[in-house]
């Protein structure tokens, strides 16, 4: 649940089990192109967007870091999460400083492990030999204590990998934050349930479907976002926020970027909820096909 619970949604923040608090919508910068994303971030800040959201692996954190000081906004009243790349699992320490000198920053709010999955940098196809993600939390664990991360976290875990993150011997810090994939044809309400019966909390990728997402024809969506007055995109968000967790849509295009954040003075109804609760597909935005181990079950998506 949000700290506030009034209609200033823009102003939201959950509070972690760190105790530090998480503006709760961010920008996504996944797959936004070359010499698109330093604009995306500057516009985002100008609009009062607090919160950015980029990787490694995305190759852009030289552009989010120059985004954030085009916008002029102090870098303390910014929250800035990255992530630790798959093939780097095993050389924490080299990856966050690659990062932060990407960035340009001194220390980023909250740093993720991408996948539970510890990739080969010699053969993506394979994992690395005698490691795996219990043995990078150990070693992310040591980040804090240096200043440079605020906060760490997961992303792409389930309920399984979490359990055995959870139990393994040598973890001391529980998660801040498991980042996932999260929109109304991708609730996974039993996995949200557990990461906050945890005390995780969790934040919502994709939580617009993406680009030509299955849900801009969804006749439900589209008469609801018409009574209310609202995008699509508006509503897929505030639904979002309403279940507790914070979301991150991505655009590059200044104008969306700006209609995402309107989320003031307005909220959706007990009833209008269910109607997006209620939506009967299923799909996946983002697979593991890539890796070289399954991190996802078939009933991510799908549970009840």
């Amino acid at each position: 649940m949000a700290d506030q619970q009034d209609l200033n949604h823009t102003k939201w923040t959950f509070t972690l089990n760190t105790g530090g608090r998480m503006p709760a919508i961010g920008l996504g910068t996944w797959q936004s192109g070359p010499n698109q994303v330093r604009e995306a971030v500057k516009a985002a800040l100008k609009a009062g967007y607090r919160h950015i959201d980029t990787a490694l692996a995305y190759e852009n954190e030289h552009e989010v870091g120059l985004g954030i000081k085009d916008s002029g906004v102090p870098r303390e009243q910014i929250w800035v999460t990255t992530k630790l790349d798959n093939s780097w699992h095993h050389k924490v320490e080299e990856g966050i400083k690659a990062s932060l000198e990407s960035l340009q920053l001194d220390y980023v709010d909250l740093y993720l492990m991408h996948w539970p999955c510890s990739v080969d940098p010699n053969d993506k196809k394979k994992q690395v030999k005698d490691w795996d993600f219990v043995k990078t939390w150990q070693e992310m664990q040591k980040l804090p204590a240096s200043g440079r991360v605020r906060k760490i976290g997961v992303s792409n875990f389930n309920i399984p990998n979490l359990n055995r993150l959870l139990s393994g011997p040598g973890t001391t810090i529980i998660p801040a934050v498991n980042q996932i994939e999260l929109h109304p044809n991708c609730p996974s309400p039993k996995l949200v349930e557990f990461n906050k019966s945890k005390g995780i909390h969790v934040t919502a990728y994709s939580c617009l479907g993406s680009t030509d997402s299955p849900l801009y024809k969804d006749e439900t969506l589209l008469k609801l976002a018409e009574s209310k007055g609202k995008t699509p995109q508006q509503c897929l968000l505030m639904w979002g926020l309403q279940r507790g967790t914070s979301v991150i849509p991505k655009s590059v295009t200044t104008s969306r970027v700006e209609r995402n954040f309107e989320l003031d003075g307005w909220d959706l109804t007990v009833e209008e909820m269910k109607l997006l609760d209620d939506l009967p597909d299923r799909f996946k935005v983002c697979k593991d096909g890539f890796l070289p181990a399954k991190v996802f079950s078939t009933e991510d998506c799908v549970e009840d």
